[in-house]
């Protein structure tokens, strides 16, 4: 008998007639019980089942094939007994059944596409023509890659798998039984939209379910209003019907057609649309489209029709007022057409909508931890002065550029004072006066438009005469020696971070084309060139567009000391070397101690500041720059 430790033990039961030329297999015949109906749902964190035993009777007669494809109510599968049929989809049923062996109500699943196999003789499952055999085998092959997968899963919002095996032609997987009510008939029970509160206390789990199985390349692919039950009692939202889910590795071709839900399914899940792969975006417009549901009680315009005509009206119209611009344009995002230009991953969604990133090793929420790269975390040698800083971060491959038109996404004082934000993150403060973007086609991103102060300028500002070194007042320094020609513009999405919760994200505007540099002075005292690094060496700015940083993939979560981190943001006509700070390269970032900066900066004198850098070219040049610099506070 399979478990859930070894699944490489296939069952064979079966109490029903087998053909004569089935090979004698080991039959499960145990002791009948009588399960009580519990009074709520099964609860796999452990709830008791009551049973009563009673005389075992006769074995159950099989019953004669009506032409159905579901089994009969009383047959055995091993030791799972049929209770009753609970549903029935296009590639298999799902049962209810009594576990005999453990004395627990189960749901159990059986792979049946009814459009390419039928039952035979009561029990087999075989293809209805030998042309449809290849796509059964590979949707067979799917469905039990699927519970391979899931049973190694263990979130509160996935459905658990007990045990699986193959016979009968066929596949079964156990589960728990859940009883609930579908998100889709919830929402038709409310009368009303959802409030936002309601709507991010429903994203929370299911993005962090979604978060684990992707990190296995294991994709939903049919979330939905109807795929989604909340649970009795708890209301917990559980992902349901993984029919469409499959194991994807490279490039693989996918063989099996699923069926589409119209409005959820993105375009690249129609074959006709070539060149377009699936992946973590296609979950992400999915789950999406169900909140587009939940705010309108409409399903979102077919994915193919968009791209000949786009009738989408934008959530931040449709739910103006009632829901915060952050988290509408969250939902925007997801729901681009196009999927190179839509949210990439669950984690960035979830840092659109201001949550913590996931982490799919244990279904929760990272804390505690040093900044997320693309490879992983970074070393915690990263500084020798540095203990997990915010600040830090690896920038792997390009920065991307983000071309915004309606205005600036944050507004800046030019001061060293810590700037007020407002993005797709962060809901807009009310310090400046603030206008909703237009809503941008597919290609764009729905932004926020602000004032936009101009930056100061003029000579150059000596450090004060006595008391200690303060890297602050060289970072002064720079932004008003930078050149009248330059303007630079650069805010935190958040003023704030809670430390072990908040990501330090921020923008860098210029007019004027360049090379960006970041040097972080941080709550820690160490001086770091957070940008460009070993990793991120592509730092070449296009002229009037907005970088946002860091990456949505290498996020830093703030971790303390409680303090103010400040960052200087200079753009350069030319590339800038720092070796005059004494920065050596360490895990591929620019480091230097305070002492060495205090060092360099009085053999430099009053004429300029070290923290400029100098230019690098290789004949004489040009030395101009634009450069602004802004705080953030980490707090408790």
């Amino acid at each position: 008998m399979s478990t859930d430790d070894d699944d490489s033990t296939r069952i064979l039961p079966s109490q029903a007639p087998k053909p004569a030329s089935t090979p004698q297999r080991t039959e499960i015949a145990p002791q009948r019980t009588e399960i009580a109906p519990p009074p709520e749902a099964y609860n796999p964190d452990g709830d008791a089942t009551v049973i009563r035993p009673r005389p075992p009777p006769a074995p159950p007669r099989p019953a004669a094939n009506d032409g159905g494809n579901m089994l009969p109510v009383g047959f055995y599968l091993g030791e799972f007994e049929i209770v009753k049929v609970l549903g029935e989809g296009g590639f298999g049923i799902v049962y209810l059944a009594d576990d005999h062996s453990l004395g627990r109500r189960v749901a159990l699943k059986e792979y049946m596409p009814s459009s390419l196999a039928q039952r035979v003789g009561g029990t087999q499952v075989s293809v209805k023509s030998e042309r449809h055999r290849e796509t059964f085998e590979a949707g067979l092959k799917s469905f039990v890659n699927e519970a391979r997968l899931l049973a190694q899963f263990d979130h509160p919002s996935l459905v658990k798998v007990y045990r699986f095996w193959e016979a009968n032609g066929t596949a079964y997987m156990v589960m728990p039984f859940y009883e609930g009510i579908t998100l889709k008939d919830e929402l038709k029970a409310m009368g009303a939209p959802p409030d936002e509160a309601w709507l991010r206390d429903l994203l929370e789990p299911l993005t962090e379910a979604l978060a684990v199985i992707h990190t296995e390349q294991c994709f939903h692919r049919d979330i939905a209003p109807d795929n989604v039950i909340l649970l009795k009692g708890s209301n917990r939202p559980l992902l349901l019907d993984f029919g469409a889910a499959r194991r994807v590795i490279g490039d693989m071709t996918q063989a099996l057609t699923v069926i589409l839900k119209p409005g959820y399914a993105p375009v690249e899940q129609y074959a006709e649309v070539p060149g377009m792969k699936q992946g973590p975006w296609t979950d992400v417009y999915a789950l999406a489209a169900v909140v587009y549901y939940a705010i309108t009680g409409k399903t979102p315009p077919t994915s193919v029709g968009r791209l000949m005509n786009d009738n989408y009206v934008p959530m931040v119209q449709a739910g103006e007022g009632r829901y915060s611009p952050a988290f509408l344009e969250a939902i925007d995002r997801a729901l681009v057409v196009k999927p190179e230009q839509r949210t990439q991953s669950i984690d960035d969604l979830r840092h659109d909508l201001g949550m913590a990133p996931s982490d799919p090793d244990s279904g929760k929420t990272k804390r505690g931890r040093g900044p997320a790269t693309m490879a992983g975390a970074l070393p915690a040698g990263a500084a020798a002065a540095r203990k997990s800083r915010t600040g830090m971060f690896a920038a792997i491959g390009v920065v991307a550029l983000l071309v915004v038109g309606g205005g600036l996404f944050f507004a800046l004082s030019g001061k060293p004072a810590a700037p007020v934000a407002t993005t797709a993150a962060t809901p807009p403060v009310a310090t400046a006066p603030t206008t909703a973007a237009p809503v941008t086609p597919a290609s764009t991103v729905p932004v926020v438009a602000a004032a936009t102060p101009t930056l100061p300028s003029g000579s150059v500002v000596s450090p004060p005469a006595a008391g200690p070194f303060d890297p602050t007042h060289e970072f002064e320094r720079v932004v008003a020696a930078q050149s009248a020609a330059f303007k630079v513009e650069a805010a935190a999405d958040k003023p704030q971070l809670k430390i072990d919760k908040d990501n330090l994200t921020f923008k860098v505007k210029t007019e004027k084309e360049g090379y960006l540099y970041v040097l972080q002075y941080g709550s820690d005292g160490g001086i770091v060139q957070v940008f460009p690094n070993t990793a991120a060496k592509s730092n070449r700015l296009k002229a009037d567009s907005t970088t946002s940083l860091p990456p949505k993939n290498a996020l830093t979560v703030a971790a303390g000391p409680p303090g103010m981190d400040h960052l200087l943001v200079i753009v350069s006509n030319h590339p800038r070397q720092f070796r005059a700070l004494g920065m050596k390269n360490i895990d591929g970032f620019e480091q230097t101690t305070l002492e060495a900066a205090r060092l360099a900066a009085e053999a430099a004198g009053p004429a300029a500041s070290v923290f400029a850098g100098t230019p690098v070219c290789t004949q004489p040049c040009s030395d101009e720059y634009g450069a602004t610099q802004f705080t953030v506070e980490e707090i408790k």
